[in-house]
C-alpha cells in the first residue's frame, strides 16, 4: 500500500546569521489513509513547519515529500496550488472565514476555485454542513456564530471538496474546554466515516485524542506510536507553535 504521506531524509534549514537553524532535522516517517495522527511539540520543535511542508505551503530544503505517492517536494508554486485545493482540507485555529459571506457561502468558495459547477457546489455545501450540524444556520454571517460554529463552518468547508487529508492546526486553540471537546468528538467521528485526519498541536491533552503520536523535539521525531502506550513521551509541558 502507498502512503498517504511519506517524508524521506527530510529536512528544512533556515539560515539564521552565523548559522543554520534545522527546524526539520532529517525526519523519516509514514502516514496511511485513514489514519487519524497527531504532531506535538513544544516551541521550536518543528511541528509548524512540518505542517506547512504536509500542507504543501512551503517545501524541504534536502529530502523527498511524496502525498498520495506523488513527490511534491520539487513542485513550483501553481503545482502545489493544484494539489491543496485537490487533495487537502484545512483547518485553522482561527477559521479563517469571509466576513461578508454567509455559512453557506463561505463553505462553497473553496469549491468555486475548483471549478464546480454552482448546483453541484450548493449540494455539497448543504451535505457537508448537515454533517456538522449546521443546517439550520446557512444564512448566518460568521459574526453571528460562535466559535464553535464557526469551527464547524472551516471543518465543513475542508470536507467539502473530498479531501485525502484533513489537516487541522491546533483546531481548539481558540475555543473554551467544552466546545473544543465538541470539536474533537466531531473530528474523531469523521474519522470513524474513513477520512484521514492529521492534529498539529501543541497539547498534550488534544494530542492524546488520536489514535498515533508523532512527538517532536528539535526537528526530530523522538516518539512515533500509538497515543495509548505514549504517556511518558508527552509529559512534559508544551505551548507556543514552532
Amino acid at each position: 500500500m502507498i502512503p498517504l504521506i511519506e517524508f524521506k531524509d527530510l529536512y528544512k534549514l533556515y539560515p539564521m546569521g552565523d548559522t543554520v537553524v534545522h527546524a526539520v532535522d532529517g525526519i523519516s516517517m509514514t502516514i496511511n489513509e485513514g489514519e487519524f495522527v497527531a504532531i506535538v511539540g513544544q516551541s521550536g520543535s518543528g511541528k509548524s513547519t512540518c505542517m506547512n511542508i504536509i500542507g504543501c505551503l512551503d517545501v524541504p530544503t534536502h529530502g523527498s515529500y511524496y502525498l498520495g505517492g506523488k513527490d511534491v517536494s520539487q513542485m513550483n508554486d501553481n503545482e502545489l496550488a493544484e494539489i491543496r485545493n485537490k487533495m487537502i482540507g484545512f483547518v485553522f485555529q482561527q477559521y479563517n472565514l469571509l466576513a461578508k459571506l454567509n455559512v453557506v457561502e463561505n463553505v462553497e468558495v473553496s469549491m468555486m476555485y475548483a471549478g464546480m459547477h454552482k448546483a453541484e457546489r450548493r449540494a455539497r455545501a448543504l451535505e457537508v454542513l448537515e454533517r456538522v450540524g449546521l443546517s439550520d444556520k446557512l444564512k448566518n454571517l460568521p459574526k453571528q456564530l460562535s466559535g464553535g460554529q464557526q469551527q464547524r463552518v472551516s471543518i465543513a468547508r475542508a470536507l467539502a471538496g473530498k479531501p485525502k487529508l484533513l489537516l487541522c492546526d491546533e483546531p481548539t486553540g481558540a475555543l473554551d474546554s467544552k466546545t473544543g471537546k465538541e470539536v474533537l468528538e466531531l473530528l474523531k467521528e469523521i474519522h470513524s466515516e474513513g477520512n484521514t485526519v492529521l492534529l498539529i498541536t501543541h497539547d498534550n491533552a488534544i494530542a492524546a485524542k488520536a489514535d498515533r503520536i508523532i512527538r517532536l523535539e528539535d526537528g526530530k521525531v523522538i516518539y512515533d506510536g500509538p497515543a495509548k502506550s505514549a504517556p511518558k513521551m508527552i509529559s512534559v509541558e508544551d505551548g507556543g507553535d514552532a
